[in-house]
């Protein structure tokens, strides 16, 4: 009986060892340290969702002084956490073989914040006040603020990620994160601020890609398509159901992170429809649509910010997403 056990015991680990074999390793390389803003990845690497699609996935947190995109088009890593659709155009425009197969923030994260007692009602206000915004916010959106919104550089001093000169003058606003700076404010100022989420007011950028290289699509598309599809479960769990093991694992890779910003990200994520809303009703989260992409790109030309004569479409691939994967796990009404 003794070695009936042994037997099936060795060959219960030789099954095991297999299908840990069987497992496709990749890396994913995130833009920035470990937050609830990267949730759904992590999610679906603590809850098995990943190794449930043949993954044996590694998260590689980023931050300000590492450059994981390069990484990528070097073929280090499979797959990179892009901030924004301006950089998907740029690689188009600089012929560099990468490509969007999803974008899990269906909105751009990106606001304007003001004090509330200064009589800012509407995103017009605004134009009222100086404006903190950083170097690489005046050269995306607030060109098409300005050449939309009629803004004017003349409101605008540099924003140093510091959130001191806005609280110590009421007649500012300052760019941050709709699921961040407003939480800074409310902690450090005592006071909740004004929000203008951008997205909200016309600026159309998807946030938090996924993107690829070229030839990973080209040749390997199941691998692709899983990791796509895991992730995009993953995010659906990670809102909708048991984050506790996720968040747990963002406090072990950012001693900084709390448990009440982590909340406070989640909240401000549901709240304005950051992850699940617009076409992921339907298509699921991560969905894109090339109307979008083209309307986002013909205001970006208008306004300066891209040059025009490139295909846009080139950009992105839709053969990964709106399949409607994960709506299923969306709680019922």
């Amino acid at each position: 009986m003794k070695l009936a056990t042994g037997i099936f015991a060795v060959f219960a680990a030789l099954s095991g060892a297999a299908q840990a074999q069987q497992l496709d390793k990749v890396s994913f390389a995130a833009n920035w340290v470990a937050q609830a803003e990267h949730g759904g990845f992590y999610q679906a690497l603590v809850d098995g969702t990943y190794r449930r699609h043949g993954l044996d996935v590694t998260i590689m947190p980023g931050g300000p002084n590492v450059n994981h995109r390069l990484q990528l088009i070097a073929g280090r890593v499979e797959f990179y956490m892009s901030a924004n659709t301006l950089q998907a155009f740029d690689a188009v425009a600089q012929n560099i073989p990468t490509l969007v197969v999803a974008a899990i923030f269906q909105k751009d994260p990106q606001v304007l914040l003001a004090h509330p007692d200064q009589g800012i009602e509407k995103f017009e206000d605004l134009k009222k006040l100086t404006l903190l915004i950083s170097k690489e916010g005046l050269a995306s959106y607030f060109q098409w603020m300005k050449h939309d919104r009629g803004f004017r550089e003349q409101q605008v001093k540099p924003y140093t990620f510091n959130p001191q000169p806005f609280l110590a003058d009421k007649r500012t606003a300052m760019q941050g994160y709709v699921t961040s700076e407003p939480y800074a404010i409310e902690t450090q100022g005592g006071f909740k601020p004004k929000i203008f989420l951008l997205a909200d007011q016309g600026w159309g950028s998807y946030s938090t890609l996924i993107e690829t290289r070229r030839d990973l699509v080209a040749n390997k598309p199941d691998l692709v398509q899983r990791f796509v599809d895991a992730s995009i479960v993953g995010w659906a769990n990670y809102l909708y159901g048991d984050n506790s093991a996720a968040n747990a694992r963002i406090k072990r890779d950012n001693p900084e992170m709390t448990d009440a910003r982590i909340a406070y990200s989640i909240a401000k994520m549901k709240e304005y429809g950051i992850v699940d809303s617009g076409e992921t009703t339907s298509g699921g989260i991560g969905a894109m649509t090339d109307a979008r992409m083209k309307s986002f790109f013909d205001k970006m030309v208008a306004s300066g910010v891209v040059k025009g004569g490139i295909d846009p479409g080139k950009a992105y691939s839709l053969q990964f997403v709106n399949k409607g994967v994960g709506v299923d796990l969306r709680p019922k009404q």
